[in-house]
C-alpha cells in the first residue's frame, strides 16, 4: 500500500479549504494550490480565521493551530503539486473543467502518485479515462462542511486498482473520517438521495405550498433533520445543486430528477446562497 504524506489539494475554496485543513490538522503536509497565489493565500488565511475562532472558544489551543497552519503551503498552479504523492481535485463541478484538470494533473503528478476527485456526481471512469494512470484514480466525496463531517464517500472507477482503494480508505481514516463505498454512477450514493430531496422542497417553494421557513421547519421538526433542505441547498451553493441535478436527469434520463425553474433562476441571477450572501434567505447584515 502507498505511503502518503503530502497531498495536494487543488482548488483553495470551501470544499478544498476544508479538505487541507483537516489533513494538516491529522499531520500531512498540504500543498494547497489554486490559479493564483494570492487565492491560495486567501484560502489558508480563511482556515487559519476558523482555528482562530476555536482558539477563542478553547477547543483547540495555540499550538494546534500554529502546527496546523505550519502543514499548509499556499502554491500557484497544478505545475507546484509535482512532489505529492497525492492530489484531491476540488474545482467546480463542471464536468470539463474537471476533465482537463485531470489531464494536466496527470502529466506534473509522479508516476506513483494517486489522483482523487472531491466530485459529487461526475464519473470516477470517466476522469480516470483522461489520465495515463486510471488505476490510481479515485473519488473522495466529503461532505460540507468538511471539518465538521465525519463522512467520505469512496467511489472506485472501473480500473481503480485494489491498492488505490485500500490506501485511500486508510488516508481518510486517518483524517478521522468514516468511509463508505459506492459504485461509480451519477450522483453516488449521497446525492442520488439528496438531491431530489432538495429539489422537491424546490418545487415546493415555487408552486406556493409553502414559505421557505415553513419548508424547512417542517422538514427539521417533521423529519427530524438538522437543516431544512433550503438552507442545506443554500450552505451547498444552489450552483453546485443545479450542476449536480443536471447531471442526473442527463445521465439517469428519468425527469424526478429535472431542475426545477426556481432553482435554474436563482443560479441565473447569481443567487447562490450563503457565498454570495443571497440564496432562498438572504445572508447580507448577518
Amino acid at each position: 500500500m502507498s505511503e502518503i504524506e503530502t497531498i495536494g489539494v487543488l482548488g483553495a475554496g470551501q470544499m478544498g479549504g476544508g479538505i487541507a485543513r483537516v489533513a494538516a490538522a491529522t499531520g500531512f503536509r498540504v500543498l494547497l494550490a489554486d490559479r493564483d497565489q494570492a487565492t491560495a493565500e486567501a484560502g489558508k488565511a480563511k482556515i487559519a480565521k476558523a482555528l482562530g475562532r476555536l482558539v477563542e472558544k478553547g477547543k483547540i489551543d495555540d499550538g494546534v493551530r500554529n502546527a496546523t497552519l505550519d502543514r499548509i503551503e499556499p502554491v500557484t498552479g497544478i505545475e507546484a503539486l509535482s512532489v505529492a504523492d497525492m492530489a484531491i481535485e476540488a474545482a467546480s463541478e463542471n464536468i470539463d473543467l474537471k476533465k482537463t484538470l485531470f489531464r494536466r494533473l496527470d502529466e506534473v503528478l509522479p508516476a506513483g502518485a494517486l489522483l482523487a476527485s472531491n466530485t459529487s456526481s461526475i464519473s470516477i471512469t470517466l476522469l480516470g479515462a483522461q489520465t495515463n494512470r486510471p488505476e490510481r484514480v479515485i473519488g473522495m466525496h466529503f461532505m460540507n462542511p468538511v471539518p465538521v463531517m465525519k463522512l467520505v464517500e469512496v467511489i472506485r472507477g472501473l480500473p481503480t486498482s485494489d491498492e488505490t482503494y485500500a490506501t485511500t480508505l486508510s488516508l481518510a481514516e486517518k483524517m478521522g473520517k468514516t468511509c463508505i463505498t459506492s459504485k461509480d454512477s451519477p450522483g453516488f450514493i449521497v446525492n442520488r438521495i439528496l438531491i431530489p430531496l432538495l429539489n422537491e422542497a424546490c418545487f415546493a417553494l415555487q408552486e406556493g405550498l409553502g414559505t421557505a421557513e415553513d419548508i424547512d421547519t417542517g422538514a427539521k421538526l417533521g423529519l427530524n433533520h438538522p437543516m431544512g433542505p433550503l438552507e442545506l441547498a443554500d450552505l451547498i451553493g444552489l450552483d453546485t445543486c443545479l450542476a449536480i441535478a443536471d447531471v442526473l436527469h442527463r445521465e439517469l434520463g428519468d425527469d424526478k430528477y429535472r431542475a426545477a425553474n426556481i432553482l435554474r433562476m436563482h443560479v441565473a441571477a447569481g443567487w447562490l446562497g450563503r457565498k454570495t450572501g443571497r440564496g432562498f434567505y438572504d445572508y447580507r447584515g448577518r
